[in-house]
C-alpha cells in the first residue's frame, strides 16, 4: 500500500459521495433520514457500492439498507450520535479550524505517557472536561496524554475495548469536535496525544461488520472469538480498513501516537505482516503531513521482532509496552504469587527488567508451562514503555484496587522514583501521581441482558487463577461511579506530598536527560541481598552522572556507595519532610557512606 500522493478516505460519506465495501451484499441503498430519500447504490466488481447524493450535507443522518430490509450504520461512520445501533451522521472533517500549525510532534525519547480514561478522569467525563486539567498535567511534567479507546462503544460506560464504530468518536464523550478541541488544546499546551486503538477484535454489541463482508475468520481465535481476517480470502480490503483507520486518526484528528491494543491477538501469516504494513503507511503519511507520529504496540509475547527494524527481520514499530518491570516490582512489594505473578520473584527480576526490559527473554515460564520471550540485545531503551500501574494491571484485578490501597506511602514514592529514573519510557496511570484511593473497576453498559450475564460469568472465570470472587457488577453504574477520580485530594496531606515527589522526579528526569541521552549501554544496575538495596547509575567516563539508590528494606540501612562510586550529591530523597517523610534535612553522604530510611529512594549525581 505505498502511496506517493496525499492519503484520502475512499469509503464513508464525504462531499455527497457514499461508498462502502460489501461483497456479501447483492443490493445496497443509502437512506438519508432528513428528507426520507432512499438512493440505490452501484456495485463494482470488487464489491464496492457507491452513489453520489447531491442533497447530502454535513449533519445529515443516514443508514445503509442491505438487500432492501436491513438498516445498518456505516462501517466507517465518523459519528454515531444515537449510539452503536442508530444512524450514522455525515461529518465534514475540513470544517474544524485547527490552531496547531506549528506543532510537529515529539521525539520518541521525549515521551512521558499519562494514561487516562475520559469517562472517569473527571466528574463530567467529557473531552472538554479533560481540557481543563491540561495545565495540571503540563505542570506535573507529563509530555503525552494517552487516551483509552474513544471509538464508539455500546451505551455510556465502557473501557473502550468493546468499540464497534472504529471511525466514530464516542458520542457521550463529546463526539468528533470534542476530540479535536482536546487534541488542539494539548498541542497548545505542548502535550502530545496518544490514542489507544483496537485492531485485534471488535465488541460484540453493535458489530455489524459481519453483514458487510469477511472481516473475521474462524481460522484463528483469540480471547475475544474469531480473529480479524488479515491473511485469508478477501483480506486486502480488510487490511485497508484498519490501515485507513490509523491514517484517519493521524490525519483528521492530528493524533501524535497510536497505541495498538494486544497485538498478540492479531494473526497474519502473509509475507508482509499487517503491523509492518501499518507502520509503513503511518510513517509515509506522517512525512506528507510533516509531523512526527509514533506507533506503540501492546504485546505480552516479549517478542523483540515487533520493534526491530524491517531490514533486521522485524516489523519496525517504534516502541512497545513491556509488562515485566511491572510484574517484578508488584511481586517484590506485595508478595502476590497467583496467576502470571508466579513467574516473578524478588529484586533480581527487577534488576533484569532494568537491564534487559524483558525478564522473560527465552526463560522458562511456569505459568505458561513453556519457554517465553526472546532477546532485546542491541535495542535502545526508548523502544520500551514501562509502568508500575496501568488500566489492565489495576482494572483486571477483581476489585480494581490500586497500589495506593496495597503499598505504604513510602513504597509508593520509592517505586515512583525507580520508574522515572529508568532509561525506558515511563507511563503513569491517571491519579497514580497523588495516590488516588478510588479503584478503577471494569464496567460496561451493554443493552443485551444475555451479553451482560456472559460478561459477568467471564470475569468470574478470569479470576479463578487468582482466587478472587464476589467481584463488582460490571453493569452497575455504581461500579463506574466508584472509579472516578477525586480531585479534591490533590491538595491534601500525603496526596500533595506524593504529587510533589512525582513532579520533582519528572523535572529531574528531564534535567538529567534520562530519556534522551541515557541508554542501556550506559546503565549500571546491581542489588544487595544483605542490604535489600538496588543501585542504578549511568556511566559518563570520569564525569559525575545520574545515580540513585532504592532501599527495599523494612529497616534503616547504612551502606557504602555501590557501583564503584566515590562521591554522591543527593538531590531528591523520598524521606524528606517536603515529601511527607521524617527527615528534616537533606540527606548527606559522608566518606562514601549514608543511611537510608526504610523503603526509600535517593536520586542525584555521583562521581566514579
Amino acid at each position: 500500500m505505498t502511496r506517493t500522493d496525499m492519503w484520502e478516505m475512499q469509503f464513508g460519506a464525504t462531499r455527497g459521495n457514499f461508498c462502502v465495501w460489501a461483497p456479501r451484499v447483492s443490493r445496497m441503498d443509502v437512506k438519508i433520514l432528513k428528507h426520507g430519500g432512499v438512493y440505490p447504490m452501484k456495485r463494482d466488481a470488487e464489491g464496492n457500492f457507491s452513489v453520489f447524493v447531491d442533497k447530502a450535507r454535513p449533519g445529515d443522518r443516514y443508514y445503509y439498507v442491505i438487500d432492501g430490509n436491513r438498516e445498518r450504520p456505516d462501517p466507517v461512520s465518523a459519528f454515531q450520535p444515537d449510539g452503536v445501533h442508530g444512524p450514522s451522521e455525515i461529518v465534514d472533517h475540513a470544517a474544524y479550524r485547527w490552531s496547531d500549525a506549528r506543532w510537529k510532534g515529539l521525539g520518541l525519547s521525549d515521551y512521558i505517557f499519562y494514561e487516562l480514561h475520559v469517562g472517569t478522569f473527571t466528574p463530567a467525563g467529557t473531552f472538554d472536561a479533560v481540557i481543563r486539567k491540561l495545565p495540571y498535567l503540563g505542570k506535573l511534567g507529563i509530555t503525552c496524554i494517552e487516551l483509552m479507546p474513544v471509538a464508539q462503544f455500546p451505551g455510556a460506560r465502557n473501557w473502550g475495548y468493546d468499540g464497534v464504530g472504529l471511525y466514530a468518536v464516542q458520542n457521550t464523550y463529546g463526539g468528533p469536535d470534542g476530540l479535536r478541541r482536546l487534541v488542539d488544546a494539548c498541542h497548545r499546551q505542548g502535550l502530545a496525544v496518544c490514542l489507544d486503538v483496537v485492531y485485534n477484535h471488535l465488541g460484540p454489541e453493535g458489530n455489524y461488520l459481519h453483514d458487510y463482508g469477511p472481516y473475521f475468520t474462524n481460522r484463528y481465535h483469540n480471547s475475544w472469538g474469531d480473529a480479524v481476517n488479515f491473511d485469508g480470502a478477501d483480506s486486502d480490503p480488510v487490511r485497508r480498513f484498519f490501515i485507513d483507520n490509523a491514517l484517519f486518526w493521524v490525519t483528521h484528528y492530528h493524533i501524535d501516537c497510536l497505541r495498538l491494543d494486544a497485538v498478540h491477538g492479531i494473526y497474519d501469516f502473509g509475507a508482509t505482516h499487517i503491523l509492518e504494513e501499518l507502520q509503513r503507511a503511518v510513517q509515509e503519511q506522517a512525512g506528507r503531513l510533516r509531523r512526527k507520529v509514533v506507533v506503540v504496540a501492546e504485546s505480552d509475547l516479549n517478542d523483540s521482532r515487533i520493534i526491530r527494524p524491517v531490514k533486521a527481520g522485524g516489523f519496525g514499530l517504534d516502541t512497545q509496552w513491556s509488562d515485566d518491570f511491572h510484574h517484578a516490582v508488584h511481586v517484590t512489594l506485595t508478595g502476590e504469587k497467583n496467576g502470571y505473578y508466579e513467574d516473578f520473584s524478588g529484586l533480581t527480576d527487577i534488576v533484569k527488567s532494568l537491564r534487559n526490559a524483558f525478564v522473560y527473554d527465552g526463560r522458562y515460564s511456569v505459568s505458561r508451562v513453556r519457554t517465553h520471550g526472546n532477546s532485546t540485545h542491541g535495542i535502545p531503551a526508548e523502544k520500551f514503555v514501562i509502568c508500575t500501574q496501568n488500566h489492565d494491571q489495576i482494572g483486571n484485578r477483581a476489585f480494581g484496587d490500586r497500589l495506593s490501597q496495597t503499598l505504604t506511602f513510602a513504597e509508593q514514592k520509592m517505586i515512583a522514583g525507580l520508574l522515572l529514573f529508568s532509561p525506558y519510557l515511563p507511563l503513569l496511570f491517571m491519579g497514580e501521581e497523588y495516590g488516588e484511593p478510588a479503584p478503577f473497576q471494569y464496567f460496561v453498559d451493554h443493552g443485551d441482558k444475555d451479553l451482560v450475564e456472559a460478561v459477568r460469568n467471564g470475569r468470574k472465570k478470569d479470576f479463578e487463577a487468582f482466587g478472587w470472587d464476589k467481584i463488582p457488577d460490571p453493569k452497575s453504574k455504581a461500579t463506574y461511579d466508584k472509579s472516578k477520580l477525586n480531585w479534591k485530594l490533590v491538595s491534601k496531606g500525603p496526596h500533595k506530598h506524593l504529587l510533589n515527589f512525582y513532579g520533582d522526579m519528572l523535572a529531574l528526569r528531564k534535567k538529567f536527560k534520562i530519556g534522551s541521552n541515557r541508554n542501556r549501554k550506559q546503565l549500571q544496575v546491581e542489588c544487595s541481598d544483605k542490604t535489600q538495596c538496588l543501585a542504578v547509575g549511568y556511566r559518563e567516563g570520569a564525569k559525575s552522572a545520574p545515580f540513585a539508590i532504592f532501599s527495599f528494606s523494612d529497616k534503616p540501612v547504612t551502606l557504602k556507595l555501590p557501583l564503584g562510586r566515590k562521591a554522591f550529591d543527593p538531590v531528591i530523597y523520598s524521606d524528606e519532610t517536603r515529601y511527607g517523610g521524617k527527615s528534616k534535612n537533606k540527606l548527606k553522604c559522608r566518606a562514601g557512606e549514608m543511611t537510608l530510611a526504610p523503603k526509600s529512594a535517593v536520586v542525584g549525581s555521583a562521581r566514579p
